[in-house]
């Protein structure tokens, strides 16, 4: 009776057809059809001005291709080997240099970050000794998400940036809480790359973008910079695209300074498909790299598909309506959308660039893909709602903001004279500020030398207001100054810095 089972089981699993493959080929071609007609029609329709696109099935890709602009305007077109911004995309590459140097023994994911790197600190002891590689690569540390970004804003180095985490409340108790933390993943990479007495820059170029064949890929901008067929970054929205600000993220560089071209991200793909193994040769532990897929701190549901989500290690960790699912989204609010998605039981993945915020494009494009790939047709329609979850990603706090400073109550105050205000100020966390007297206006100076300029205008007594985000010029934020029985400001107060409780400033 066993053998004659064995012997039914043998038979039917050679037989079986769509078991071992969850995509057959006259499918994926249907559903690679689909997405090309819908890469063309988004740029066509003006809802980005360029996008490319790789997907790759098992080890080998299957679809590279740039559409659109590079930048709005002008003539140079998008092609597979335009290099983009990938903003926090950047993580799970990430992750992957930091598996690597797990596989080789130079580093364990339990490795202690107080033991890599003495210098950080978090504020409380017992977290600052407990604190590990895997806390900071799932943002489970308790830093603020926040924490680190306006101080890089006012154009703060990564080492000054990383050395005031230190100051910063946390936002829950060590390992209880997920928040999303640029500058808590940025340590974590840091800190395990220190065994190699290298940069971390070099380190991802030793270890991954050099072995992967990788020529257009850097955690550099300065090399970004220096790509002749790069993608500019837009805002403005569909109709009204425009290349206006730059973004410099080397400060961040692990979490948010990667740059890349959709033939180079194929090969990681591959790699990342392969469970470690690339071009039939292992190059990563498949334990090493599998770590970084294990789903470790709940996010809630994904809020246009419902997938359950978590995060792993520099990655997101879905079970949705195709199944198990890897991925991670970019998104610079200067101009600069990108997504990653692999679906690890089909060996079938996909990365999506784009050079424009805001827009759902990437995760619309990707979510009809797979519909067709899996299902053959698409359950329906996913733009839209991506389109809207990142066109109001900063509305309500913009019109929050706006009711709160539309008019004072019972009409404005007159200021103090100007002189009044005029000064320096400085707490450990943001350093130095001047407030000066330009003409008949003040102007607040933040940052290293005071470079970051920005105008004062008056809304109440002395309270002024100004606009700290240059993509998003209709967001004031408040400047209060506090007076002494002198009539002479003895403190400022950032509104937007106080959430974690650092906003205030006393005069020098």
């Amino acid at each position: 009776m066993r053998r004659r089972i064995l012997t039914l089981g043998l038979l039917l699993a050679l037989t079986a057809p769509a078991a071992a493959d969850p995509v057959p080929r006259e499918r994926l071609e249907a559903a690679l059809a689909a997405l090309d007609d819908m890469a063309q029609q988004a740029v066509a329709d003006g809802q980005v001005p360029g996008l490319a696109i790789a997907v790759v099935q098992g080890d080998a890709p299957v679809f590279l291709k740039g559409y659109g602009l590079r930048a709005q305007g002008k003539q140079a077109t998008v092609d597979a080997d335009t290099v983009f911004q990938l903003a926090s995309f950047s993580k799970p590459i990430s992750a992957t240099v930091v598996a690597a140097l797990v596989s080789e023994g130079l580093v364990e994911w339990n490795s202690s970050i107080a033991t890599l790197d003495p210098s950080f600190r978090l504020q409380g002891a017992y977290p600052t000794q407990q604190l590990t590689v895997r806390d900071l690569f799932a943002h489970r540390s308790g830093l603020p998400g926040d924490a680190g970004n306006e101080l890089e804003a006012f154009g703060f180095d990564r080492a000054t940036i990383l050395h005031r985490l230190a100051l910063v409340p946390p936002s829950s108790s060590f390992r209880a809480g997920y928040s999303y933390s640029n500058f808590g993943l940025t340590e974590g990479a840091v800190a395990a790359a220190k065994p190699t007495g290298k940069a971390w820059e070099d380190v991802a170029q030793e270890k991954l973008y050099g072995p992967l064949g990788m020529s257009s890929t850097s955690s550099r901008h300065s090399d970004f910079l220096k790509r002749t067929n790069r993608a500019e970054l837009h805002i403005g929205g569909p109709g009204k695209w425009a290349a206006k600000l730059p973004r410099d993220p080397d400060a961040q560089a692990p979490a948010g300074g990667v740059s890349s071209n959709v033939r180079d991200l194929a090969q990681w793909l591959r790699l990342e498909i392969s469970g470690g193994t690339f071009n039939g040769s292992p190059m990563i532990k498949p334990t090493a790299l599998a770590a970084t897929h294990e789903p470790l701190m709940a996010r809630g549901n994904n809020p246009v598909t419902g997938a359950a989500s978590f995060y792993g290690l520099g990655w997101n960790v879905e079970f949705g309506r195709h199944g198990l699912s890897w991925g991670h989204a970019g998104a610079f609010s200067v101009g600069a959308r990108t997504l990653v998605t692999i679906y690890p039981e089909a060996k079938l993945g996909i990365v999506v660039l784009a050079n424009a915020f805001p827009t759902g494009v990437p995760e619309g494009l990707a979510d009809s893909f797979f519909d067709v790939a899996f299902d053959g047709k698409i359950s329906k329609d996913w733009l839209t709602p991506w389109n809207a979850a990142y066109a109001g990603m900063f509305g309500p706090a913009v019109e929050a903001a706006k009711k709160e400073y539309a008019a004072p109550a019972g009409g404005a105050m007159p200021a103090a004279p100007l002189k009044a205000y005029a000064g320096r100020y400085a707490n450990a966390y943001v350093g130095a500020a001047e407030v000066a007297a330009v003409g008949d206006k003040l102007e607040l100076r933040l940052g290293p030398q005071g470079k970051a300029r920005v105008p004062l205008i008056h809304f109440n007594r002395d309270v002024f207001l100004y606009y700290p985000t240059p993509e998003l010029p209709d967001l004031p934020a408040g400047v209060s100054f506090s007076l002494g029985p002198d009539g002479t400001a003895r403190a400022l107060t950032l509104e937007d810095l106080d959430g974690l409780g650092l906003g205030t400033l006393a005069r020098e």
